[in-house]
């Protein structure tokens, strides 16, 4: 008997759950249900794998799948579990007949030690192997560290040989990388000790989810693509204010041999032995928040239906999709999926976490003007909406039956999914609903703002347009910047903007969708070779810091090698 059919026999932790899977090898997987031969499918271990982008590029006449976002409100500390309903929607499918996968980002150490613990989906709508997925994986993300700090390496190295370039220590720009949550390396002194050890100067660390070689990684078409974006990097200026790129310092070469094996796509299961694409991880509040192209692309080929998520609300995640990934992949999604819970919606209305367990139905009518606001702003780019709440034992028929009202008066189909106790029979019908939306209901997508837009416009139409905020406002330091990224030809990029993700403003404690607010802007940072401009506001910081007792606490190995506490 299934864990799913008697579920107080069942392991009670996502990851008991995981490690009681029956898993496929991989090479089965891919044979078997994308029709990949067993000769290009590179296996690490038995249960994860690397396609071949030989294979890859092989499928480029055959017709594009269905693409679909997940995306969800605003996050609370309630829990929304827009990974869960990715993972459960994709076995959904593939439960009513469907030839589907799903694609998501590999998730960081950061996170995984710090505050949520691992990223791989939740109960029984999961990927695997949970304890791989989170923990090192495949090792793409130490090839994108990696390569990144090659780089900082070679700009240190030129400037106590010479500095023939004539970069300006001052205004290095490139920043070195390490995939863990760090408060102490944000700013540091580099080159301390003596001539021996080159120039001292101001440096720092960001998370390696914050790179812009995990931007690059992840916007790249192709590995001849990824070199050259890899050479575009700008790392700092001379004295005269003249761009120093990568390129010159000869470093795309041996940058990109360190990412030879990791640009290809990795492929695992999910819990139902359904296949998953997991490949780049930027954060959607610090980066662009989108798994890589290469990964979604290769979906499109070889599966009907694609499931993919964008990090955080889709304010961040889903904007960012639509503004960075899809205007520079050319990719066209057919339906948006926003996730919800009652809970969620009732820290939005105004409920503290520990009051969450009782019934309040006018918190819930409060809290979906949250709900409301995304719902109106995936509609500005004009694609499908949908509505799913993520099922929890607490919610209650008059809950549900108010957001249901509130989602019809909004034109808008309001599904429940009982992905996390029961896989993809629990998203049945919210799989039905999708595939019925994008049947009956076409796409119009278009990106919110035109390449022409000057810089600032982009920032303001942003902020005002999705945020609900009033104005932008920026000192003339900013302002200067701003104008020099035009003179120099940046004008016609994307803006990425950096805020936090606990509110559509940049004070985290304003939930539900306030207005009237400005949104500060702190600092512009150029990605000329992932082509976007990161746009930092508020006190957002691109290095986070650990809470006071990190899920690293909880995290042990027993003697048998099992690990546990691990999400």
């Amino acid at each position: 008997m299934s864990g799913k059919d008697n579920q107080h026999l069942a392991p009670k932790s996502d990851i008991e759950i995981s490690q009681n899977a029956k898993m496929r090898p991989i090479v089965d997987v891919a044979r078997e249900k994308l029709g990949i031969p067993a000769e290009y499918v590179q296996p690490y271990g038995h249960y994860k794998g690397k396609v071949s982008l030989d294979y890859i590029a092989s499928l480029e006449s055959k017709p594009d799948g269905k693409l679909i976002l997940v995306t969800a409100i605003t996050p609370t500390p309630a829990g929304e579990g827009k990974t869960t309903t990715t993972v459960g929607l994709t076995d959904g499918l593939n439960h009513i007949g469907k030839k589907a996968l799903c694609c998501l980002r590999e998730p960081s150490l950061g996170p995984c030690f710090g505050v949520k613990g691992g990223a791989a989906g939740g109960g029984y709508a999961q990927v695997v192997p949970m304890e791989d997925i989170n923990l090192h994986f495949t090792g793409d993300f130490h090839a994108i560290g990696a390569a990144n700090n090659l780089l900082a390496a070679l700009i240190d190295n030129h400037v106590y040989w010479g500095n023939s370039l004539g970069l300006d220590t001052r205004r290095i720009s490139w920043r070195r990388v390490v995939d863990m949550n760090d408060r102490a390396l944000r700013s540091i002194v580099s080159s301390l000790g003596g001539v021996s050890n080159g120039f001292s100067r101001e440096d720092g660390f960001d998370i390696t989810v914050a790179s812009e070689v995990m931007a690059i990684f992840c916007l790249a078409s192709n590995f001849a693509d990824l070199q050259k974006r890899l050479g575009n990097i700008v790392v700092g200026q001379t004295r005269e204010k003249k761009n120093i790129r990568a390129t010159e310092l000869k470093a795309a070469g041996s940058m990109a041999a360190l990412l030879k094996d990791a640009i290809a796509p990795n492929l695992v299961q999910t819990l139902e032995n359904n296949p998953a694409i997991i490949h780049g991880g930027p954060f959607a509040n610090i980066a662009h928040g989108c798994n890589s192209v290469i990964a979604t692309k290769s979906g499109l080929k070889l599966a009907d239906y694609v499931v993919t998520e964008a990090g955080f609300g889709a304010d961040l995640g889903a904007e960012k999709f639509f503004d960075i990934k899809c205007r520079k992949a050319g990719l066209t999604p057919d339906i948006t999926v926003i996730v919800a819970t009652i809970r969620a919606l009732k820290m939005h209305g105004g409920v503290a976490k520990d009051d969450l367990k009782g019934e309040n139905v006018a918190a819930v009518e409060l809290g979906f003007a949250n709900l409301k606001r995304h719902i109106a702003n995936v509609r500005k780019f004009g694609v499908p909406v949908l509505v799913t709440v993520n099922k929890f034992s607490s919610d209650t028929p008059a809950e549900m039956a108010a957001l249901e009202r509130l989602c019809k008066a909004e034109g808008v189909d309001c599904v429940i999914a009982d992905n996390w106790g029961s896989g993809g029979e629990g998203a049945a019908d919210l799989a039905r609903a999708v595939v019925r939306t994008i049947d009956t209901q076409p796409s119009n997508f278009k990106p919110l703002y035109t390449d022409e837009l000057p810089l600032v416009e982009k920032v303001r139409t942003v902020a005002k347009e999705l945020y609900g905020a009033n104005d932008i406002a920026y000192d003339s330091s900013v302002k200067a910047r701003f104008a020099e990224l035009e003179k120099e030809g940046f004008g016609h990029l994307p803006v990425c903007i950096a805020k936090t993700q606990y509110s559509f403003s940049t004070d985290q404690n304003a939930k539900g969708a306030p207005s009237g607010f400005t949104i500060p802007i702190r600092e512009l940072r150029l990605s000329a070779g992932a082509e976007f401009v990161v746009v930092v506001c508020g006190d957002i910081m691109t290095m986070p810091g650990l809470p006071k007792t990190p899920a690293a606490n909880n995290i042990e190995v027993g003697g048998d090698g099992r690990i546990s506490g691990l999400f």
